[in-house]
């Protein structure tokens, strides 16, 4: 039994298309082989969330693994309703994977999400911001190593400009067929890696990989309103495919740093405030600190400790609305812990006034439950 799918992904056995989508987003930018530059345990783990999600994201072969576990997948296949075996051809490309599921972020950076895509020749990273940078947008440059076409070479991946020749291990498909039991299964061709393609003279200068690794930076917008964990593309800054020049995406994942001030749930914001017991009890207005600066907060007469209030309007932006969410401060009351002898008089003449005799005498638990 390998390790379940649900645990991989890290998500209930009961969760929905978009949670499983978003479980999937998470752990691909953390593993991807791009991010992880010769870590083989990364790699694998990489395969293996992918293919958890394969199977999680559609219905039947959930349904199926939820019946007979990892074991219908032995061999690639997946068993059916009779103990047979039902072949689906494999699991693909996890490449194609992310591809499919990060191609839905696009035109943040104007690149309107069309571009090319090349699974295998994109990149992925992350940026860290302040919770007040994404209420108000902000930019940042982000710098890197990325692969561009060999000069010397033009991408060939020949020293003296022959052309690549067809692969004798695979026979150009790019993939070997091998057989277990009753099942076969294709994978990359590890002479070619998959081009279909082999080089007799490699170039000198980038050992007919066709590219060579060169320093890059690229300018990002990241929009008011961004959340944690949302995935923003630029298309066309990542890898070069040698063969035609074209480039991968660069894949950007927003992480929001923790606030002293506020806590974000959605667009709404939650902050909490000190307020002597004095204003709480009579009234007034305070200044307390905002998302865009500060604010006044007028506190009625009569105010209890821990009362909510509600400013409309004054919480996060949502992205391609113009409509912010909402600020709910809590009040909390200050006790003085020391007082002066005229101050003590005065709140037990107040407290006689309430009906309290002696201050020191009062029963809370009496006052509670009767």
């Amino acid at each position: 039994m390998g390790e379940d799918y649900y645990e991989l992904l890290g998500v209930e056995r009961g969760a929905t298309a978009e949670e499983l989508k978003k479980a999937y987003r998470k752990k691909a930018l953390k593993y991807h082989p791009d991010k992880n530059p010769g870590d083989k345990t990364a790699e694998e783990k990489f395969k293996a969330i992918s293919q958890a999600y394969e199977v999680l994201s559609d219905e039947k072969k959930r349904a199926t693994y939820d019946q007979y576990g990892d074991t219908a997948f032995q061999g690639n296949g997946f068993a059916g309703q009779g103990g047979g075996s039902a072949n689906f051809g494999g699991f693909r490309d996890q490449y194609d994977i992310f591809r499919e599921v990060f191609g839905d972020f696009g035109g943040f950076f104007g690149g309107g999400g069309g571009g090319h895509s090349s699974g295998n020749f994109d990149l992925s990273g992350n940026v860290e911001i302040s919770l007040r940078e994404a209420f108000s947008g902000t930019e940042r440059t982000i710098r890197y190593r990325r692969n561009v076409r060999c000069k010397k070479c033009n991408g060939t991946g020949s020293a003296d400009g022959s052309k690549p020749k067809t692969c004798d291990g695979c026979g150009g498909r790019g993939a070997v067929i091998s057989n277990r039991g009753f099942f076969q299964m294709s994978q990359v061709c590890p002479k070619c890696r998959g081009s279909g393609k082999c080089i007799a003279n490699r170039c000198g200068e980038c050992g007919g990989e066709g590219c060579v690794s060169s320093s890059h930076s690229v300018r990002i917008k990241i929009p008011a309103g961004v959340e944690n964990g949302t995935n923003l593309r630029s298309t066309g800054e990542g890898n070069v495919e040698p063969q035609s020049g074209r480039f991968g995406d660069l894949y950007v994942a927003i992480r929001i740093g923790e606030d002293c001030d506020f806590q974000r749930r959605g667009a709404d914001l939650y902050s909490a405030v000190s307020v002597p017991f004095a204003i709480l009890a009579l009234g007034g207005e305070i200044e307390i600190p905002t998302i865009d600066g500060s604010g006044m907060l007028k506190i009625p007469s009569g105010t209890q400790s821990e009362t909510t209030f509600r400013l409309r309007g004054k919480g996060m932006p949502t992205i391609g609305t113009g409509h912010h969410g909402d600020h709910y401060v809590q009040v909390h009351a200050i006790v003085p812990e020391k007082l002066t002898k005229v101050q003590r008089e005065k709140l037990e003449e107040f407290a006689e006034s309430m009906g309290h005799k002696s201050v020191e005498k009062v029963n809370f638990f009496r006052r509670i439950f009767h």
